[in-house]
């Protein structure tokens, strides 16, 4: 049959009768038209499903993805060759400036002697091993889930963490640099892999060991082992060489000589490398029991380091890098031009002063003066630049910074800033009594300190054991009363003391920074320069800003950028301002009255450590802020020593050889300006006279109670003519008066000897009389009637200068 002939019957009956303009409703018919399956339209995603992709996306996205990486690493590795070595393998000086652009110093030229690996015993190489990577010689050159790892937990605040192999770090130190940037990263990666085709594993690790700093200006391996133990590679024990390792990690910050306060760190260090070596057979169990801590030896600089220079550049250098600045190993590979905030003259206006007033009073023919320390520092409130800084007697003699260390405690130099977060907080005492510089308080020597709930069972003496009675806080501020300052703790609440502390410059990883009542007390270690941010917040009317050392960085001509000195109010300006009104007492007629001698108008505390071990004097003026500290330290061990006997003094305390110090500072470093009075915005109230408690009677529980209850009597407070500069012992340790009517207890007699008033006179039960008061140095008091029976007075006590 042909195709002409043929007849084909339409799929739709309908269809063969439709007109020809029924195209539109044949097609509809056709698409309804029963045993036919059309295409289906994929309904529309509605509500929530329409903010999550499809499947199709996700994988899409992947595919893109994964083929953008193949070809990225492909691209990479042809495009990303070995360079030359980088301009750090060959590490420069830097030049550090004093602000007016006069040099202060170079840093010397870079410690560095390569060794074959050969020459490194096994013992270290493992060390270093353990430290850094310990599947270097099994694993390939990048490990892609170590950095995977290190970088989730940086993002996720566990801290920055490396991801490198040894590998990676030698291609960092001899290659490239040490900025931190993904463009350096993604060099460092692609070049790892092709070092690692091209290169041994021990030609790896012996350039690893060639390049790596390891502090004290030393590069590689020998040159360490020269700089922290004064011997050869070869003859490093295995303690030694882990101790060095654990120096990779943070090369200056685990220096324990240089930085005393970083050995739990360093041991901490220390423990893993050779805890490490042992996980992997290379150390046995038994030895590594037996292995004691290789303390290193002392830090042999530059001659050009010598004097204050090293010091100087040294607390700079931790400056650039504490503050993230420079790391660490970028510094080291110099080319830095550096100026600081130091200024020329005020620094060596610091130095003639120590030598004026310490070092000429020290005498080879008395051993104490074999451990005398100085140490210092000045800040412009305003600005926070430190313009002078004390280190010690020589940096090429004593590596130890006394300027920036953290292991003295400050004493009594903390009680202000007790008093100023009271005000701060509108504290009161115990009985309701706002806080001010004439609120009475119970000096009484020992007296437990008091809580809401009773006794705390802290009684801490007063300096000589001496009995003040009552006595307002700007007295026991003059003379630095120890019993009311842990009492006002407590009542301001330690926790708010720590907290003020911290806001105005004391950091807040100070060991001994504990919130209980002795921190009044100052056992809190802070470092010198720590303690003069926070005067300098406290002349700068209670703000505060970090301080800075330096002004300007550049390398090959470019800037590099500095933080911003952000400054924020720390505590009130009422609270700073009436702490400082407080402090102008201890000035001029307290226990630093030797301030005085800067001629100008001057604030400050004085301080003693525990055991006489350290004396401060803390200061300022309202343009600077200085503090000076004498410290005690056995040259041979290493160890604090009490400074009884030292530059010919029974006792050397912050009123003597620190204030006078200071004072020879201030007086030079601000000759050629103006002398400025302090502007002051007290709290209002704060010179108004409080009475001792209510209805004249201490309310607070009393040593002498030792069933917990309150005590019903106290001394009589001093009348107003009471100088500030003596100490207002009570005069027996008989009843004073009360509500049944025996005698008042009498005051110190003699403003040349006692330098108190008279003592008060009171009706007693059987008759009137006075019991005796307290006279000068070595004068017995009076006698004195009470109750119809005569009773001796108290010897009187004297000033314990402190």
């Amino acid at each position: 049959m042909s195709d002409e002939h043929q007849t084909w019957a339409p799929r739709d009956p309908s269809a063969a009768s439709a007109s020809p303009g029924d195209d539109e409703g044949a097609q509809g018919a056709q698409s309804k038209a029963p045993g036919r399956k059309g295409r289906t339209k994929r309904p529309r995603r509605t509500g929530w499903r329409r903010l999550f992709p499809t499947w199709r996306m996700v994988l899409g996205s992947v595919l893109v993805a994964g083929l953008l990486l193949v070809g990225g690493f492909f691209a990479g590795y042809q495009l990303i060759g070995i360079p030359a070595a980088n301009a750090g393998a060959d590490a420069q000086s830097n030049v550090y400036f004093y602000k007016d652009g006069t040099v202060l110093a170079r840093d010397g030229e870079v410690n560095r002697e390569k060794v074959k690996l050969s020459q490194v015993p096994s013992d270290v190489r493992r060390a270093v091993l353990a430290a850094e990577d310990r599947d270097f010689y099994n694993q390939p050159a990048v490990d892609v889930r170590a950095m995977f790892r290190a970088g989730w937990n940086t993002v996720t605040g566990k801290g920055k963490q490396g991801g490198s192999t040894i590998t990676q770090q030698y291609v960092k130190n001899y290659y490239l640099g040490q900025e931190r940037t993904v463009v350096r990263k993604a060099k460092e990666f692609f070049i790892a892999i092709k070092l690692n085709r091209e290169q041994s594993k021990d030609q790896i690790l012996e350039g690893y060991l060639n390049t790596s700093y390891f502090g004290r200006n030393a590069y590689g391996i020998q040159a360490a082992a020269q700089a922290y133990y004064g011997k050869n590679v070869e003859d490093l024990t295995t303690a030694e060489a882990a101790y060095l390792a654990s120096l990779l990690n943070a090369p200056s910050a685990y220096d324990v000589v240089a930085h005393p306060d970083s050995k739990p760190a360093a041991l901490s260090r220390w423990n893993y490398v050779l805890d490490g070596m042992v996980k992997e057979s290379w150390l046995d169990s038994g030895e590594r029991s037996t292995t004691e801590f290789p303390v290193p030896g002392e830090a042999k600089p530059s001659t050009g380091l010598s004097g204050q220079r090293g010091y100087l550049v040294q607390a700079v250098e931790q400056y650039l890098t504490g503050n993230g600045i420079i790391d660490e190993k970028t510094l080291a590979t110099g080319g830095h031009r550096i100026t600081t905030t130091l200024d020329k003259k005020k620094q060596d206006a610091f130095v003639a002063a120590v030598k004026n007033n310490v070092m000429k009073k020290r005498s080879g023919d008395r051993e104490p003066d074999r451990y005398v320390r100085v140490g210092g520092a000045s800040i412009v409130p305003e600005t926070g630049e430190v313009v002078a800084m004390y280190g010690g007697i020589d940096y090429t003699q004593q590596y130890v910074n006394n300027a920036t260390r953290r292991d003295y405690q400050v004493g009594s130099t903390f009680k202000p800033f007790v008093f100023a977060s009271a005000v701060a907080n509108d504290s009161t005492t115990q009985d309701g009594r706002r806080i001010t510089p004439e609120t009475y308080y119970d000096g009484t020597n020992k007296r437990t300190v008091q809580g809401p709930q009773g006794s705390t069972g802290y009684d801490p003496a007063n300096e000589d054991d001496v009995d003040y009675g009552q006595i307002t806080v700007r007295t026991a501020t003059d003379k630095s009363v120890n019993t009311v300052y842990a009492q006002m703790a407590q009542d301001v609440g330690p926790e708010k003391v720590k907290e003020t502390a911290i806001a105005l410059g004391i950091p807040k990883t100070t060991p001994d920074l504990t919130a209980s009542p002795s921190i009044a007390l100052g056992p809190a270690t802070a470092s010198v320069l720590d303690l003069t941010e926070a005067y300098a917040t406290l002349a700068n009317h209670g703000r505060h800003g970090p301080y800075t050392l330096v002004d300007k960085v550049t390398k090959d001509g470019t800037e590099i950028e500095l933080p911003d000195r952000k400054t924020e109010q720390a505590v009130s300006r009422e609270a700073a301002d009436t702490t400082t009104a407080l402090l102008r007492s201890v000035v001029e007629g307290g226990t630093g009255s030797a301030a005085q001698a800067a001629g100008r108008p001057a604030v400050g505390k004085t301080g003693t450590a525990e055991e006489d071990k350290a004396a401060w004097f803390a200061g300022y003026t309202p343009d600077l802020a200085t503090v000076v500290a004498v410290m005690g330290q056995d040259p041979d061990s290493g160890t604090q020593t009490p400074l009884y006997g030292a530059l010919g003094l029974d006792r050397v305390n912050g009123g003597g050889v620190p204030a006078e110090t200071w004072a020879a500072y201030t007086e030079a470093a601000l000759r050629s300006s103006p002398a400025q009075e302090f502007d002051l915005r007290t709290a209002p109230g704060s010179d108004e006279p409080q009475e001792p408690g209510e209805d004249g009677t201490d309310t607070v529980t009393g040593p002498d109670t030792p069933d917990g209850s309150p005590s019903s009597t106290s001394p009589s407070p001093p009348s107003d003519t009471t100088t500030p500069s003596a100490p207002t012992a009570p005069a027996s340790s008989a009843p004073p008066g009360n509500d049944n009517g025996t005698g008042t207890t009498g005051g110190a007699t003699g403003d040349t000897d006692g330098g108190g008033t008279t003592g008060d006179t009171g009706d007693g039960g059987m008759g009137t009389g006075t019991e005796g008061g307290a006279d000068g140095d070595n004068g017995d008091g009076d006698t004195g009637a009470l109750g119809g029976s005569f009773i001796e007075g108290v010897r009187g006590a004297r000033d314990p200068g402190e």
